[in-house]
């Protein structure tokens, strides 16, 4: 979530009613879901922690005072630079409203993936389309993350790599995106070997000159590429999308400061991508389900799109989230929230 001011927070004079959009939230129509009770104390904080880390900048911290059970839930007072404002949390600590605020705000991961998943609309084969700009560092993690997916459901669900219609990594980055793009085009059942051995090229990892590029080279050639064919299909596709063109045409850059890249850009447009990476799952943006880049957790995501999950999505992933880089390294823990954009 991106820093906000205390603003945020001004009071409105009144609270929607709580109990009724708390039951929204919690996405089972008709009654409300209730985790485990925990003190009122430990509940507040939980909502001063979350505020803290995810909705106030470095120099100003939150406070509370006066907690107490209040109408079935915990009602206490939130103090942000000396000013007071009226808050509540549920018992599990799972939900917070705050005057001035006009929508639940979600404490608990778990219950936001699922909100997040309950909103994604499911179809018999979904379809999924991985937005990335291929030097993006933030782009080649969601890539990692993505291929043990796709090797698990690809014959299930209809998935592919997209680009974003602008590159922010030089001409490096617009020639691997044309590389890539052909690849999955042309050479279908070699691309996630490609892409496998690409994004784990710890050689360009330790590169420090800016200018380097990665070994695609032997990428092409451990994957089997055929590379006459992925010659002809780069020069075509270039001189379709004026690809080199606007690269040369500096007046044509985004804010001027980025070169375009329009092979996806009729796309780009449908699905207002903002960076990479962007999920899109069955015509809509699902990268807020996303509150871990592991492949398990993008696994779920997808498996939630199915009208019928097919038995594949038994199957249970690594839970570590692929480091944001070129690298085969992991780690257990972290977010969702980088991108380059």
């Amino acid at each position: 979530m991106n820093k906000i001011s205390k603003n945020i927070l001004i009071p409105v004079g009144g609270l929607v009613l709580f109990a009724l959009i708390a039951a929204g939230a919690y996405f089972l129509p008709g009654k409300i879901k209730f985790g485990k009770t925990i003190t009122p104390d430990a509940a507040a904080q939980k909502a001063i922690g979350y505020i803290n880390e995810n909705m106030l900048s470095p120099e100003v911290q939150a406070e509370y005072k006066d907690v107490k059970e209040e109408n079935g839930i915990y009602a206490f007072k939130l103090v942000i630079q000396g000013q007071e404002y009226n808050a509540y949390v549920t018992k599990d600590g799972a939900l917070m409203f705050a005057d001035g605020v006009g929508q639940a705000i979600i404490l608990d991961k778990e219950l936001e993936e699922a909100k997040a998943a309950a909103e994604i609309e499911k179809s018999d084969k979904p379809e999924v389309k991985l937005f990335v700009m291929s030097y993006c560092p933030y782009g080649l993690q969601a890539q990692k993350m993505y291929l043990p997916v796709y090797n698990l459901l690809k014959d299930k669900a209809d998935m592919g790599i997209y680009f974003v219609n602008y590159a922010m990594h030089g001409k490096i980055e617009i020639d691997e995106n044309l590389r890539q793009h052909c690849i999955q085009k042309e050479q279908t059942d070699k691309f996630a070997a490609y892409l496998e051995c690409f994004t784990a090229d710890t050689q360009y990892s330790a590169c420090t000159t800016g200018d380097c590029v990665a070994d695609y080279g032997k990428c092409l050639s451990s994957a089997g590429i055929d590379q006459k064919q992925l010659s002809a299909c780069v020069a075509a596709t270039d001189k379709e999308f004026n690809v080199t063109a606007d690269y040369n045409d500096k007046d044509s850059w985004l804010s001027g400061v980025y070169p375009k890249f329009e092979v996806n850009g009729d796309l780009n447009e449908q699905y207002a991508v903002q960076g990479s990476p962007t999920i899109i799952i069955n015509g809509k943006d699902a990268s807020d389900a996303m509150t871990a880049r592991s492949p398990e957790k993008f696994k779920q995501i997808v498996c939630a799109a199915f009208n019928s999950q097919p038995e594949e999505c038994d199957t249970t992933l690594s839970e570590e989230q692929p480091a944001p880089m070129f690298s085969t390294e992991t780690s257990a823990s972290g977010t969702a929230s980088g991108s380059c954009n």
